[in-house]
């Protein structure tokens, strides 16, 4: 199936939603083959349960499509090495103003942080965008930008622009990250972008490894002329 079936398909099942849960947008990208943490979506009311399937540690992150940023509501706790811990954090996230529930996923390694995200610029149409992650794109606006959809070739022309890109390459002794992987998972959002079924797809932060990536974080906007939308 190619990706414009894909996410039309997925977007079927959240008919009138624009802001799709994160726990839904990480079980698509799962299944489009690109890499995120296992998790289980708690909603609001819902007793933590006696299994999760999950391994610890674990990261609890509320959820709600009113909360921008998880972090200036204290929204994620880190580290919860058993089922007591993160049924406690679960139960505070709760009852934070807003809350629709409570996304628990496996605590993934630290790595090189990125960021991936795709946006529609009025003027040009789908643009990916590509920005090392902390300091870089907080102080530095260390991004670029290219035109969706992206060749393989166009992906890594997308990495060297960055000025921060030795980075990526074992700067210092540093292992470099798997930048394979890394073009994998920008060459798949230029062709989610393209479709225009999307209005937005932030991947922030996706961590990279000397071996592979894991996406972190996902938002999805549905563009509001998508035509396998209704929105109520």
């Amino acid at each position: 199936m190619d990706r414009e079936n894909q996410l039309r398909h997925f977007l079927e099942k959240y008919a009138g939603t624009r802001v799709l849960p994160e726990q839904a947008v990480k079980e698509f990208l799962r299944e489009a083959g690109l890499p995120s943490p296992r998790s289980l979506y708690l909603p609001v009311g819902t007793p933590f349960p006696e299994f999760s399937g999950l391994g610890y540690p674990l990261v609890a992150k509320v959820f709600s499509a009113k909360i921008r940023s998880k972090t200036d509501v204290g929204g994620i706790r880190f580290g919860l090495k058993d089922a007591a811990a993160a049924a406690a954090a679960c139960s505070d996230l709760m009852k934070i103003q807003d809350v629709e529930g409570v996304i628990l996923e496996e605590q993934a390694s630290p790595g090189t942080e990125v960021i991936v995200g795709g946006i529609v610029d009025p003027q040009f149409g789908p643009v990916v965008m590509f920005g090392l992650g902390g300091i870089f794109v907080e102080l530095f606006q260390d991004v670029a930008f290219a035109l969706a959809p992206l060749t393989r070739y166009d992906a890594f022309q997308l990495m060297a622009q960055l000025k921060g890109y030795r980075l990526l390459t074992g700067y210092r002794g540093a292992a470099p990250c798997d930048l394979e992987s890394l073009a994998d998972i920008l060459v798949a959002v230029s062709e989610l972008m393209a479709t225009g079924l999307l209005e937005e797809l932030d991947l922030n932060p996706v961590a990279l490894y000397p071996d592979g990536a894991m996406i972190l974080d996902a938002k999805m906007l549905v563009a509001l002329s998508s035509p396998s939308v209704s929105f109520r």
